[in-house]
C-alpha cells in the first residue's frame, strides 16, 4: 500500500514538474536524442560487421581467427595422450 501511494505521489510530482519545466525537458531531450542515435548507430555497425565476419567465415573466404596451426594441434594431441597414459599408470598403483 505504501508503494502504491508513493508511486502515485511521484507520478503527480513528475507531471507537475514536466509542466513547469517543459522547456528544460525539451532541451534535455534535444541533447539526449543525438547521443542515443550515435550510440545506437555505433552498436548497429559493430553488430552488423560481426555478423558479416561470421558469414565470411562460414563461406570459407576468411580463415577463422582462433584456429591454431596444425603443428600446435598435433602438439596438444600428443600432450593429451601422454597425460592419459600418466593417469592410467597412477590408477594402477
Amino acid at each position: 500500500m505504501k508503494t502504491l501511494i508513493g508511486g502515485a505521489i511521484a507520478a503527480v510530482i513528475g507531471v507537475i514538474g514536466l509542466a513547469i519545466w517543459f522547456n528544460a525537458f525539451l532541451q534535455l531531450l534535444a541533447g539526449a536524442v543525438p547521443v542515443m542515435l550515435l550510440l545506437g548507430g555505433c552498436l548497429a555497425l559493430y553488430l552488423g560487421f560481426d555478423e558479416l565476419k561470421d558469414t565470411w567465415q562460414k563461406e570459407g573466404n576468411v580463415a577463422p581467427a582462433d584456429t591454431e596451426p596444425e603443428n600446435e594441434v598435433e602438439k596438444y594431441k600428443r600432450e593429451n595422450e601422454e597425460l592419459k597414459k600418466e593417469i592410467e599408470s597412477l590408477k594402477s598403483k
